[in-house]
């Protein structure tokens, strides 16, 4: 579901986080359930999108060198990602809603930047990889960055709502998951290299409004995306994949009415799970530390909005066998979820007094 159009927290200014959280303290709040604690690690972050772990273990102060970001309606900065290899380069990539030089409204940008020495500014900024075409659009910049193994980085797009039509289309960059590799180049084995009809850098089509993107334990590329009303979604994007929207869903129009052709089509990727009614996914990270027993050790946790909560979900291979609801009595919008690198699970919400919490297990 998308937050713009249900509820009244959201706000045009949006902000990230990059910080390293290992040694902080905190101070407890009323737990939400028994399986969980909840710890306030830091407060005062206006609606935060998303936060990154240094390896240092600094925390600095807001960061100069930033690049000019279009904060309207959904758009913003909205996802920090650092390099695998950042203690030897410094690199980090943002994403963000960038304002078109043309004056044809925005589009979701990732950059390159590297640290200061000093964690006080960003240096070398340059953009890498821009959606096209710039859209005149509020709505759906995806805007999550994942970076594989192998150093390559997929990053999530969005249909900005009213090209709904082009998540289908493979001559441009709405409604897609891209592959690129850290200076913006097209990775060779990318699945539509050499095809006239296609943009290279795409990875998987037929996306609405990813959120949520994390690299599996399976070797894979996992990500959620925002259905409409209802039929809200997570996906395993297959190289060369087509999703689905706006041809199938499990959702449908604002008010009600039917959207597409039904909720399944042959050559067309079926979600692995849904929900139905939405519950606003964003932000998702897998469990595979064991700070809270062998149960929860292996399960891939997303934030939900709408549904101010904490879904935990246990799978076998592909298939969800379980799904468990935490957090609910916090009444906050997850925004992010995180493991960090001390094992402990890491959550923003999104509020004008957003803030970072830590869960522990209880007692």
């Amino acid at each position: 579901m998308d937050p713009s159009l249900h509820g009244s927290k959201w706000r045009m200014r949006v902000a990230w986080v990059a910080i390293a959280l290992l040694g902080w303290g905190g101070c407890t709040a009323t737990p939400a359930k028994a399986q969980v604690r909840v710890e306030t690690v830091a407060t005062g972050v206006e609606h935060p999108w998303a936060l990154a772990f240094l390896p240092d273990g600094r925390v600095g102060p807001p960061l100069g060198g930033v690049p000019r970001v279009d904060a309207v309606g959904q758009g913003g900065l909205l996802d920090v990602a650092v390099d695998r290899d950042f203690a030897r380069n410094r690199q980090l990539y943002l994403c963000y809603a960038e304002p078109d030089p043309a004056g044809q409204g925005n589009a979701t940008a990732l950059a390159r930047a590297v640290l200061a020495e000093a964690a006080d500014r960003l240096q070398q900024v340059r953009v890498i990889f821009r959606q096209r075409p710039a859209i005149a659009s509020r709505l759906h910049f995806g805007c999550r960055i994942v970076q594989s193994p192998d150093g390559t980085l997929y990053l999530t797009l969005g249909e900005r709502y009213h090209r709904m039509a082009d998540a289908q289309r493979l001559d441009n960059h709405l409604g897609k998951v891209v592959r690129v590799t850290p200076d913006g180049g097209v990775p060779p084995d990318n699945p539509f290299v050499g095809r006239r009809d296609a943009l290279p850098e795409i990875w998987s089509y037929g996306h609405r409004n990813p959120q949520g993107a994390v690299w599996g334990p399976d070797g894979r590329l996992w990500l959620h995306e925002h259905g409409p009303q209802g039929g809200d979604e997570l996906n395993r994007p297959e190289p060369g994949g087509n999703h689905g929207w706006p041809v199938v869903t499990f959702g449908e129009q604002y008010g009600g009415g039917p959207i597409g052709e039904g909720t399944h089509k042959p050559g067309m990727v079926a979600p692995l799970h849904h929900w139905t009614p939405s519950i606003a996914p964003s932000g998702m990270a897998w469990l595979t530390s064991d700070r809270y027993g062998p149960a929860w050790r292996g399960s891939l946790f997303i934030g939900a909005l709408r549904g101010q909560r904490l879904v935990r979900l246990t799978l076998d291979g592909t298939r969800v066998a379980h799904e468990e609801h935490l957090l609910r009595e916090l009444r906050q919008r997850i925004r992010d979820v995180r493991q960090g690198p001390d094992g402990w699970l890491y959550l923003l919400t999104d509020a004008a007094d957003g803030q970072l919490l830590r869960l522990r297990p209880p007692g």
